[in-house]
């Protein structure tokens, strides 16, 4: 076995990755740019070599920096993460030939997986399930148009060497192949240095299906069943789970079956995954074959109790697979929801800053729920504009699919992250929407479900009563405290002259009566039915969650403080709580109210990012729809449209220039 390995990579694939070795007793170097230099991985490691600047290509993306590495502290082997040189043939090959081993396939899997084209016409070969499309190198939007034109809408345009949902587009209509062939070429050009794209039929109402495979360099090959990543935006996935709500034992078996003979095909020797286009009637379609980790392989962990890096590791180091297949089962359910720092009220924009606070829920197993998060950041440290926007994938595992959907909506409200801005509350929102509940999935469920985007949804219902009821909670324990501080509120007060209530939720208003009932307290409901609450909590102000019981249920809250009040945020919904005295609510409500800003004469940068391109000039009469720049951001380029009839007054920003969120790129006319 090893006795020091190098990881190639950074954020909370390299701290997983530093834990089992630390497991295992292998002793870890870290990588690191300027940008990460007082990263968590670094943090983690025994040991740390600086690259380079931040941007990738002067840093993590040097294959001789990485080499020099090695041979300056002694590893053995390299364990390459996912992204960044993970699937890069030269990468194994140039290890290899410095005599150190690389954590994952040998470069001939890589080679013939690695490139979307080959890969397809290899798993052709092989006799396993491919979507219709042309494979050859398309030269410009021209011909593009014409092999969509014979192949039918919709299709699909799709970088050869991509991943992580860069350099992908979809047309349903010959005008919009042009342009999504020029913008996934040029994505494919800045993300993976090669521009080819390739076009394949596009499957309507599409499931997202992978198979988890295993192989030793003694030519045995597992699979480890199935995930299902349906959940996306972008093409890039939001939510995985294990196993698919829609596959019976006998997809399964075909599934695994044809991605385990792919996998033998080219001689695999280590983690990989084949992933699947499904219709909603389970026929399936080779996409394509991902040569490393996964970022969503904990949920196949937790379902097989199969630590994946630790088999990459013993396989590398020649060792034969202990596993077989008759012995891999599937125990329970796990769902994994990616963190990442980016506005869901944006159209889900990146985000970038410090993380002022950083508060997971505690990782722990507690009856049949287990908890886990894999990061690779800590409070107080900042989110790079350099690299990818995930800050943590949330982990839970129960005994069946609403099991671990409820412990993940249950983390998620647990989960405080302050100082960026961050998809919790969309993910929060989306555990509680029946479709998903329901299991009723497709790729296009985030466009379907949310085509007008992502606003936190207005307290309602059972969640209104709830969020009162732990408003009025949450004031009683503060004017309790106020009583025990000199000239707060006056000695001995009884609660007689405290009990009616109004518990405002913005310009929602609920009359409430308390009581108390020992360490609890009661909170009976005037509207309605007249409903009484039990709630009790050992919350103390200045507890960023609120974890208590209602009538006997667990319940968490995020409490914020603001002025004479505090904002509540629970399930996706985020709201603005104050609890008054009766004569209190009669004054404010002849407080004058704030008005709204009108509508912006000018073009906004919705995300920190660089601008690659201005598509109009001073003067220029712009229709609804039409393209006014190109910002790009993370990787990822988004082209800001005019969202009415304008005619364009001035220009500020211009190609090349570095914009902060809300910085102004051009005018328009009155």
């Amino acid at each position: 076995m090893f006795r020091k390995i190098l990881i190639a990579n950074r954020g909370e694939i390299a701290c997983r990755i530093i834990k089992t070795a630390r497991r295992m007793g292998i002793k870890t170097v870290a990588v690191y740019s300027d940008a990460d230099a007082d990263a968590l991985h670094v943090e983690m490691a025994d040991e740390a070599i600086h690259l380079g600047p931040p941007p990738a290509a002067q840093s993590y993306l040097l294959i001789d920096k990485i080499v020099a590495a090695c041979k300056e502290t002694g590893a053995e082997a390299v364990h390459p993460g996912y992204g960044f040189l993970s699937e890069r043939a030269a990468f194994a090959t140039a290890l290899a030939e410095a005599g150190i081993v690389f954590i994952g396939p040998n470069p001939r899997a890589i080679e013939a997986m690695g490139d979307k084209i080959e890969s397809k016409k290899f798993a052709s070969a092989a006799k396993v399930n491919v979507v219709p499309g042309y494979l050859g190198v398309i030269q410009d939007g021209e011909e593009a148009v014409r092999i969509a034109n014979e192949i039918g809408y919709p299709v699909m345009l799709k970088a050869s060497a991509g991943g992580g949902g860069k350099g992908m587009r979809v047309a349903f209509k010959a005008e919009e192949v042009v342009e999504g062939f020029n913008r996934a070429r040029s994505e494919a050009a800045s993300s993976f240095g090669d521009d080819r794209v390739f076009i394949e039929k596009f499957i309507v109402n599409p499931r997202h299906i992978e198979i988890q495979v295993l192989g030793d360099k003694h030519g045995n090959v597992i699979h480890l069943n199935e995930r299902e990543c349906s959940i996306q935006r972008r093409n890039q996935k939001v939510i995985e789970e294990a196993p698919s709500p829609l596959l019976d034992e006998e997809t399964r078996a075909t599934m695994g079956a044809q991605a385990v003979a792919l996998a033998k095909a080219v001689d695999y020797d280590s983690a990989g995954t084949v992933e699947f286009v499904a219709g909603q009637d389970k026929s399936f379609y080779f996409l394509e074959m991902n040569t490393r980790l996964q970022v969503e392989h904990p949920v196949t962990e937790l379902i097989t109790g199969v630590d994946l890096v630790e088999q990459m590791i013993r396989v590398a180091a020649g060792e034969p697979l202990s596993l077989r297949q008759e012995k891999v089962t599937i125990n329970g359910w796990a769902v994994e929801s990616r963190i990442y720092a980016e506005d869901p009220t944006r159209n889900f924009l990146p985000s970038i800053g410090r993380l002022v606070k950083y508060r997971p829920p505690e990782e722990k197993r507690e009856g049949a729920i287990t908890v886990r998060n894999d990061t690779g950041v800590a409070e107080g440290r900042e989110i790079s504009i350099h690299y990818d926007p995930m800050i943590a994938k949330l982990v839970t595992h129960g005994p069946d699919r609403l099991a671990a959907i409820d412990a993940q909506g249950n983390a998620l409200d647990r989960f405080v992250i302050d100082g960026i801005r961050h998809n919790i509350p969309f993910l929060a929102s989306l555990m509680q929407h029946e479709r998903w509940r329901s299991g009723q999935l497709s790729t296009g469920f985030i466009a379907e479900e949310y085509a007008g985007g992502f606003a936190a949804p207005q307290p309602d219902g059972e969640v209104a009563h709830v969020l009162a009821t732990v408003a009025a909670l949450v004031d009683h324990i503060g004017n309790e405290r106020k009583r025990l501080i000199s000239g707060q509120l006056a000695h001995g007060r009884p609660l007689e002259f405290e009990r009616k209530r109004v518990c405002a939720l913005g310009e929602q208003l609920f009359h409430v009566t308390l009581d108390t009932q020992g360490e609890a307290l009661i909170v009976h409901f005037e509207e309605e039915d007249g409903r009484t609450r039990r709630i009790s909590s050992s919350w103390r102000p200045g507890d960023p969650v609120f974890e208590g019981a209602i009538d006997g249920a667990s319940i968490y809250v995020q409490v914020r403080p603001i002025l004479n009040g505090f904002q509540l945020s629970h399930q996706g919904v985020a709201v603005d709580a104050r609890v008054f005295t009766q004569r209190e609510a009669e004054l404010n409500a002849l407080m004058p109210k704030k008005k709204s800003a009108g509508v912006s004469k000018h073009l906004l940068c919705p995300m920190p990012g660089l601008v690659k391109t201005v598509d109009v000039v001073e003067g220029q009469e712009v229709k609804a729809g039409e393209p006014l720049c190109m910002v790009e951001a993370m990787k990822m380029e988004n082209v800001l449209r005019a969202e009415r009839d304008v005619t364009i007054k001035k220009i500020i920003a211009k190609p090349g220039d570095s914009l902060a969120v809300d910085a102004v790129i051009m005018e328009f006319a009155e």
